[in-house]
C-alpha cells in the first residue's frame, strides 16, 4: 500500500508573497520621506548663518515629517484592519452622522482647493459596525475626490436606502480612472497617477483601507469611472433596522396572525341554530 499525502500550499505561498510585497513596498515608501528629512536636516545645519534659508528648509522639513506621519499612521491602520477577523464592539451606527462627520472633516480641504462639497440623499439609515472606522472609510473617499477634482468642481456624497442595503456614494468631476487601473486601485500602495498622488500627499493606502474597513462590516466597494468625466465610489453596507422602529411592524404582524387564528376558529364553529352533520 502506498499512502500519498497532498498538501496544497498555494494559499500559503500567496499569503507569504503578500507579506513580502507589503514589507518591500512599505520599505520603499518610507525610504523617500526619511531620506528627505535627513537631507533637509543637513541643509539646515549648513545654512545656519542664513535665516531665510533655514526657514525655507524648515518648512519643507515639516512637510516631509507630516507626510511620514501620515504614511506610518495609514500603515498601522491597514495592519489593524487586516489583523482583525471581526469588529471588536459593533453597534448601531447612524449613516447620517458618518456622512456629516466625513464631510465636516474635509470642509477646509475642499475650500482651499476651490471644490464644492455637497451631501444629499436618503436620511435615517442605520448600519451595524464601528462608527470611527466607517467615518475614516468615507472620509478617505471624500479626500480622494477633492484631491482629484479641478478648481470649481463639485464633490457629492449621497445616501440611498434599499430594503437590505445602504449605499454611500462619493462622486467627483475629476480626471477619472482608466479601466485597467480600476482593477488595481484597491491594492496597497498602488497609484493610478503616482506623480499627482505624491503632490497631493497621497500614501497609496487610502483605498486599501476603505476596502478592508467595508469588508469588516460585511459590505463591498464599487467604482464607476470614465476618463475626463469623473468617478463614483459606492460603499454598500448591510442595513440595520432599529429595534424601536421594528416594534410597530412586529405588532402589526402579531395582530394579523391573531385575526387569522380567530377567523380559522370561527370558520370551524357551527352557526347558531344549525347543527353540524
Amino acid at each position: 500500500h502506498v499512502l500519498l499525502v497532498v498538501d496544497d500550499v498555494t494559499e500559503q505561498e500567496r499569503l507569504e508573497q503578500m507579506r513580502y510585497d507589503f514589507v518591500a513596498n512599505t520599505s520603499h515608501e518610507l525610504k523617500t520621506p526619511v531620506g528627505a528629512v535627513s537631507l533637509l536636516a543637513e541643509a539646515i545645519e549648513s545654512a545656519a548663518d542664513d535665516p531665510a534659508q533655514v526657514r525655507a528648509f524648515t518648512v519643507r522639513l515639516q512637510a516631509e515629517a507630516a507626510r511620514l506621519g501620515r504614511l506610518t499612521s495609514r500603515i498601522m491602520d491597514l495592519s489593524r484592519l487586516q489583523a482583525a477577523d471581526e469588529l471588536p464592539e459593533p453597534r448601531d451606527v447612524s449613516v447620517d452622522e458618518v456622512v456629516a462627520a466625513s464631510v465636516e472633516a474635509h470642509a477646509v480641504q475642499a475650500d482651499s482647493a476651490g471644490v464644492g462639497l455637497l451631501r444629499g440623499g436618503d436620511r435615517g439609515a442605520l448600519v451595524r459596525g464601528d462608527p470611527t472606522m466607517l467615518i475614516e472609510a468615507v472620509g478617505n473617499l471624500v479626500a480622494n475626490a477633492i484631491a482629484y477634482s479641478p478648481r470649481g468642481g463639485r464633490v457629492g456624497v449621497g445616501v440611498r436606502i434599499q430594503e437590505k442595503v445602504v449605499e454611500i456614494a462619493v462622486t467627483d468631476q475629476g480626471i477619472g480612472i482608466v479601466e485597467a487601473d480600476q482593477q488595481r486601485i484597491f491594492e496597497r500602495f498602488y497609484r493610478a497617477d503616482g506623480a499627482r498622488s505624491r503632490r497631493t500627499g497621497g500614501t497609496g493606502l487610502g483605498l486599501a483601507i476603505v476596502k478592508h474597513a467595508v469588508q469588516r462590516h460585511g459590505g463591498e466597494v464599487r467604482v464607476w469611472s470614465q476618463p475626463g468625466h469623473g468617478s463614483t465610489f459606492t460603499i454598500r453596507l448591510p442595513r440595520a433596522v432599529a429595534e424601536d422602529s421594528d416594534k410597530p411592524r412586529r405588532r402589526r404582524k402579531a395582530s394579523e396572525s391573531t385575526k387569522k387564528r380567530r377567523s380559522a376558529t370561527g370558520a370551524g364553529r357551527a352557526p347558531q341554530g344549525e347543527k353540524k352533520k
